[in-house]
């Protein structure tokens, strides 16, 4: 086994491992903070852009993780995400929200501690922007 699959094992006694590949981690974290309230999208407008191409190319894949990095280590993983929230919310509460769900699915899901989630807002969705994207 690689040095990247050895990461994130769990050891079942002598019955053999389980691994869990970051991006495992990264996909369940993506899924928890993008339905949590208040937040609009994942990533910075470019990286948004970015994942829309490679979802129309064939071979891109369907699901994208823009926004979300994650770092696991034996047992332990950190989570940096980088959100664009929904005008009039209040990013400290979205933060906290946020912050939960992850810590939530990704404990509940894999069995690590979550050590950390970091958490950038890039952007501020405004309802006029939709409008704006139309008329081009």
């Amino acid at each position: 086994m690689t040095e990247s699959a050895e990461r994130g094992a769990r050891n079942t006694g002598n019955l053999g491992r389980t691994t869990i590949a970051d991006g495992v981690v990264a996909k369940i974290a993506y899924l928890a903070a993008a339905e949590s309230d208040g937040v609009h999208a994942l990533g910075s407008g470019f990286s948004r852009s970015v994942g829309a191409l490679r979802k129309r190319v064939p071979g891109g894949g369907t699901t994208t993780v823009h926004g979300v990095k994650v770092e696991v280590g034996e047992k332990q993983a950190a989570v940096d995400l980088d959100l664009v929230v929904d005008y009039g919310e209040v990013i400290p509460e979205v933060g906290r929200a946020v912050r939960r769900n992850v810590i939530s699915a990704v404990e509940v899901m894999t069995g690590l501690q979550v050590v950390e989630v970091n958490i950038a807002v890039s952007d501020v969705w405004l309802p006029e922007e939709d409008e704006e994207e139309r008329v081009q």
